[in-house]
């Protein structure tokens, strides 16, 4: 299949930052970092993704609304919603939606890389 491309939506630089490493150090390749969930669904149609890491708290558009529509242009899109312990409600509600899985900050690279190859599969 080649080198997956993932596309990064967070609106923390520090979060973006952190996974971009993450991600390239373990074979992945950084198709595009949005900082909110509108930015995040335009640049979806535009670089085509393999995967989407969405934060589910952004300004403009939260990750669960850019998440339904990213699947309701393309209902095959694998999205992995990044949360921060204790939005538990919001995280079931993206799994209703649509989302693949979902990872928590503080980011466990394992945890994170076996995610995003489990969507892969």
């Amino acid at each position: 299949m080649g080198i997956a491309k993932v596309l990064i939506v967070d609106d923390s630089r520090t979060s973006r930052r952190l996974l971009r490493e993450m991600l390239e150090r373990n074979g992945f390749e950084v198709a595009g970092e949005a900082s909110n969930g509108e930015e995040g669904w335009q640049m979806y149609g535009q670089v085509k993704p393999d995967l989407v890491t969405m934060d589910i708290t952004m300004p403009k558009m939260d990750g669960i609304e850019s998440l339904s529509l990213i699947l309701r242009d393309d209902s095959e899109a694998k999205i992995i919603m990044i949360t921060a312990a204790g939005q538990r409600e919001k995280m079931v509600e993206a799994i209703k939606r649509g989302a693949f899985d979902f990872l928590t900050k503080p980011f466990d690279e394992e945890k994170v890389i076996q995610t995003l190859k489990d969507a892969l599969n």
